[in-house]
């Protein structure tokens, strides 16, 4: 289930800091905007994992003994940086990160702080036994900056932040399954990291490559090429293998280029500063050559014509 809390009271800057020490773990936190502090606090649980995101004015974090004595959920904890900088140091480790991921162990101390204006961190809340790493591996990582801007940190990062746009409205057993795909991802991510992808197990790994292969779709709907032969090539799988990565998904790769085309077609169909345009044009915009078979396909999904859709929306 997903939670949301909003404080923007000066008044209410202790009772933020209790809420982050008891949904999150004991912590100190300290602010010199008690004046005109704001925050947001989402937390979402994912069944295997949890994701919570923070998005407040400048804060001091320290996480000392003494905290990890009061209470230690025995999380490795994975954090985005969405918004603004933040230096985190623990475990003789220190680094600033803006836009990047960030690993710590809530069984050890730690310092943070915002550097300059507000910032915001997804952070997803890993169970050390979940994560299927070898732990004195995985602790060469904690307070690095690992990249969000190329391969699977990227991937990773995009999922995070679509995760927590969307999460809120799924219903719990999407979330439980939201969950399973996030730890994958994050392994595969981590994994990369310590040099050897090969140590993520196979279905992290082949979650990685679905997700990348998701995001080169999204990117090239209006390419009329784009075909399951197209993507296995830029991947460097055989069609063979590709297909074999998505049995057992909900929809094929072709089903999945045709649906994200009818998608976005069907949204531009009902766009006011697009009623100008002709049927076609908006078709060839997402990839169909032919009007024939884009009202075919259209008719199949919606159970009505383009046309008709345009009319219906644009009257609505």
């Amino acid at each position: 289930m997903a939670s949301e809390t909003v404080v923007a009271r000066e008044d209410r800057f202790d009772w933020f800091c209790e809420t982050v020490s008891s949904d999150v773990m004991p912590v100190m936190l300290s602010t010199r905007h008690t004046a005109d502090f704001r925050a947001k606090f989402t937390d979402l649980d994912l069944g295997s994992v949890r994701l919570s995101a923070l998005k407040c004015s400048p804060v001091l974090s320290r996480r000392t003994s003494a905290h990890v004595r009061r209470g230690d959920p025995e999380h490795v904890q994975l954090a985005l940086i969405a918004q603004g900088a933040f230096r985190i140091s623990q475990r003789g480790s220190e680094s600033m990160i803006a836009g990047g991921l960030v690993l710590t162990d809530t069984s050890r101390p730690s310092e943070g702080a915002s550097a300059g204006g507000p910032g915001e961190a997804i952070v997803l809340q890993i169970p050390r036994p979940a994560l299927p790493l070898r732990p004195n591996r995985v602790d060469r990582l904690l307070a690095q900056n690992i990249s969000a801007d190329k391969g699977s940190g990227a991937v990773l990062a995009d999922f995070l932040k679509t995760l927590l746009t969307h999460g809120p409205r799924c219903r719990p057993e999407e979330l439980r399954g939201m969950g399973a795909v996030a730890l994958d991802l994050a392994t595969a991510c981590l994994a990369q990291q310590l040099g050897d992808p090969g140590e993520a197990p196979a279905e992290a790994r082949a979650q990685e490559t679905r997700q990348r292969i998701h995001r080169f779709i999204e990117n090239n709907l209006g390419d009329p090429v784009l075909t399951p032969q197209a993507i296995a090539d830029r991947h460097n799988l055989s069609l063979r293998s590709l297909h074999a990565l998505f049995a057992g998904q909900d929809l094929s790769v072709a089903a999945r280029i045709r649906e994200n085309r009818l998608e976005r077609a069907r949204a531009d169909l009902a766009r006011g500063d697009l009623s100008g345009q002709p049927v076609q044009t908006i078709a060839a915009r997402w990839g169909f050559s032919s009007a024939t078979a884009f009202s075919r396909a259209f008719r199949e999904a919606y159970g009505i014509t383009p046309t008709e859709h345009r009319a219906s929306a644009l009257h609505a």
